[in-house]
């Protein structure tokens, strides 16, 4: 089964909650339509009401089984300008400019997943990508212990001329421009968990380099290393390898001859790019050269989840990152606790 389907068949398994707050956009009611009919998601729509419904009516969209939430009328709106004035008053936020704000779908949409009246929410349709980011973290707030949110794109290599089948994690490509090595480790383990949930499998972590168990000498492959290091430290159990090439991380051939002490052996699910300009590079090269299917940029370290949309996004797009959203959220409940004690205590001080 395509990795994509097995998704789908998983969000479908225990439908959770999605918002989506720019629902008079005609692909988001066709995606939010598709999610609905095919039982992977509840969706709630966020946004004037009587303009969601004119909206549906001209592109003939049945919202039956859909939620319409109007924040000028929802009951829900008193908490949550509470919740957001508790949230930003020592930022210099008045509660009637918090009034104000969680009136905005995208604040109100956010606002629901962190009181837990939603599970996810699928934004960037409309609203630009740094939007929607600064509203997922001011308001949904980072995993306990972590410091950052990054993002990762799920490569799908499913084709009848694709070599190498399946899903890949490629992190970051769009968010963390030059991350230290601490940055680096904090990413390579939320993507490490985005593989456990999305892929169903036992993340293998390729720390990437132009450098394989130290053939170059550079800061930049320092870097790599002491990433890898923090990384072996924090979460003894994970297969990881690095400073590691591309090549030998994905080719088991080429891993035996290369890599010292292989955890990972040539089989590598999640790649690790050593900065932005690398990852976004090399997911573009995947998927024009390589004919990877790209979902994404995703975001990961959320406390609940929150992704960003392409503003050139399909319908087809917007179904499927509402399928990785549901089963982001059936994860979530499950995925800070254990770690984040771990790396909380690894960063206490000795006695």
């Amino acid at each position: 089964m395509k990795a994509i389907n097995r998704i789908i068949e998983h969000a479908r398994a225990t439908p959770m909650r999605i918002v989506l707050c720019e629902p008079e956009d005609p692909r988001v009611l066709q995606a939010a339509q598709r999610a609905t009919r095919e039982g992977i998601a509840r969706i709630l729509l966020v946004g004037d009401a009587g303009r969601i419904r004119e909206a549906a009516g001209r592109e003939q969209i049945e919202l039956a089984g859909m939620d319409v939430i109007d924040p000028a009328t929802s009951p829900l709106a008193p908490s949550c300008a509470e919740e957001l004035f508790a949230l930003r008053a020592r930022k210099g936020m008045t509660r009637d400019e918090a009034q104000k704000e969680a009136m905005k779908p995208l604040c109100f949409a956010n606002l629901m997943v962190r009181l837990g009246h939603a599970d996810g929410s699928v934004a960037g349709a409309v609203n630009t990508t740094a939007d929607v980011v600064r509203a997922a973290i001011q308001i949904i707030g980072v995993r306990p212990a972590f410091k950052l949110v990054s993002s990762f794109f799920l490569m799908m290599l499913c084709e009848p001329f694709h070599t190498m089948k399946g899903g890949l994690i490629f992190s970051d490509c769009a968010l963390v421009v030059e991350p230290d090595a601490g940055e680096l480790a904090e990413i390579a383990m939320a993507a490490a968990d985005s593989a456990k949930s999305l892929l169903m499998d036992d993340p293998r972590v390729a720390m990437l380099s132009f450098s394989t168990s130290g053939s170059a000498r550079h800061a930049a492959v320092d870097k790599v290393v002491a990433a890898t290091e923090r990384v072996k430290a924090l979460r003894p159990g994970l297969a990881i390898d690095g400073d590691v090439q591309l090549d030998a991380a994905i080719v088991s051939e080429i891993a035996r001859r290369k890599v010292e002490h292989s955890q990972v052996e040539g089989h590598a699910n999640v790649l690790i790019f050593p900065s932005l300009e690398a990852g976004n590079i090399g997911y573009k090269l995947a998927e024009r050269i390589g004919g990877a299917k790209a979902i994404g940029p995703l975001l990961q370290g959320l406390r609940k989840p929150a992704n960003d949309l392409s503003r050139g996004c399909s319908a087809d797009d917007i179904y499927y990152v509402i399928a990785v959203t549901s089963v982001q959220a059936q994860a979530a409940p499950a995925l800070a606790e254990p770690h984040d004690m771990l790396r909380t205590q690894a960063a206490a001080p000795a006695s």
